[in-house]
């Protein structure tokens, strides 16, 4: 096999490339939900399914079979050597009450703090698998219509102010894969790994609806503070970012132990229906290197690369690549100020960020803005980014020269459609 490398010259290595899910049969004893008393009969079933994780740990390991029926439940926290399998016709479905998931010192939104946890947590484990051609199922309509209730009467609220669970949450955690599993309707972020390495998310089915009640925050993967991450040939639909890098907010963020950096990210072959953003650096981000996102098909997007420039925290994007995209998108490349509750909590003086050796190259889209870009020197810094082999259709090209230092073009053909006469 041909040496591939990450943006700035680091070799793939040959992890990467194992995309192999294991059989039922090869994930130790098997602990199926019906043998157990727990049934598809719309009860909630939360406090004997965790007596089954934690009965399995106890026996050495093994895994959690769902059945075809629906099992409903509250929050889940598997432990070493215990798996999940979602059968065919499988789904297990979130409770739609927030009492049914436990606060404890938990990850969100780039902080540490009491919080929900996840329908599914995992913490501290070491070849945690979920997989199967079954679905998670977040059941989350009812916090979705409560938050665009609040957001009538207190426009500033934020996503914590409705309180609602994630649905996946790993966390100081390795050896990690998810595979072929339909992981749907969550109340918030969809999936959420932090302080994790060496996660592979592989043929899954991500979704939340836009429409006809928006799912409002329902990331498909937030990736927070981790290294060597393989997302394959999945489908992500959700209404926010589909895949989006975290590490940490607040103006001295880049010196608090709890935050990092994420390295080694490779997004590829996944095909994304709409979201806000394909690939978005933010808004809770210090330090993000060697992103590689390439062989994608997007059928309807806001951003393809969106950069979230905070004012308020230090951030450094650098070495990332965007390539052999083909689809429709709104923005092709987002850089901009992201003020949203904007909080020097007393420091005096803007941290100033960077955005460097930023590369976007055979791509093949039709566009709304090629190029939404804003010079904000006082804040950040742009640098050495290149467009190389791009052919773009774009109602409005938006280039402008000197807002990137060091920005190479070759190849590059843009054409403007002429939205009064409807030809290009």
């Amino acid at each position: 096999m041909r040496q591939e490398y990450f943006p700035d010259g680091t070799p793939i290595d040959g992890w990467f490339y194992d995309i192999s899910v294991p059989e039922l049969s090869e994930m130790g004893r098997q602990y199926v939900l019906t043998e157990h008393g727990i049934f598809d009969d719309g009860k909630l079933y939360t406090a004997q399914i965790q007596r089954l994780i934690d009965t399995a740990y106890e026996n050495g390991g093994g895994v959690i079979v769902v059945p075809r029926g629906t099992y409903l439940t509250g929050s889940l926290f598997f432990r070493q050597g215990v798996h999940l399998y979602v059968s065919e016709g499988g789904v297990l479905k979130g409770s739609p009450d927030i009492q049914d998931y436990e606060i404890r010192m938990t990850r969100i939104e780039g902080e540490s703090c009491l919080y929900f946890t996840a329908l599914i947590n995992a913490d501290g484990v070491d070849g945690f698998t979920m997989c199967g051609p079954g679905t998670i199922d977040g059941n989350g309509l009812k916090s979705w219509r409560a938050f665009w209730l609040r957001r009538t009467w207190n426009p500033a609220c934020t996503n914590k102010d409705e309180q609602r669970p994630r649905l996946v949450f790993i966390s100081n955690s390795r050896n990690v894969l998810v595979a072929q599993l339909h992981l749907i309707n969550s109340h918030f972020w969809t999936n959420h790994i932090y302080k994790c390495d060496h996660v592979k998310y592989l043929g899954c089915d991500i979704f939340s609806p836009a429409a006809p009640v928006k799912a409002p925050s329902t990331d498909a993967l937030d990736i927070d503070a981790c290294s060597d991450v393989l997302v394959k040939n999945c489908r992500m639909e959700v209404n926010d970012d589909a895949v989006v890098l975290k590490g940490g907010k607040g103006p001295w963020a880049d010196t608090a132990a709890e935050n990092g950096a994420n390295e080694r990210i490779l997004v590829e072959d996944c095909e994304y229906g709409f979201c806000h953003g394909c690939l978005t650096c933010g808004s809770e981000s210090v330090h993000n290197r060697n992103i590689l996102i390439r062989r994608i098909r997007v059928r309807e997007g806001n951003n393809l690369l969106w950069l979230k420039m905070r004012p308020d925290t230090p951030q450094h994007y650098e070495y990332i690549t965007v390539e052999q995209v083909e689809g429709r998108i709104e923005n092709f490349l987002n850089v901009n100020p992201w003020t949203q509750f904007f909080d020097l909590k007393g420091r005096t003086d803007l941290p100033v960020s960077l955005a460097e050796h930023i590369r976007m190259a055979d791509c093949r889209c039709a566009c709304g803005t090629f190029f939404d870009v804003k010079k904000e020197d006082s804040q950040y810094r742009l640098a050495d980014f290149t467009f190389e082999d791009l052919r773009i259709t774009a109602k409005r090209n938006g280039f402008e020269e000197g807002v990137i230092e060091g920005l190479r073009m070759e190849n590059v053909a843009i054409e403007q459609y002429d939205e009064s006469s409807g030809q290009d």
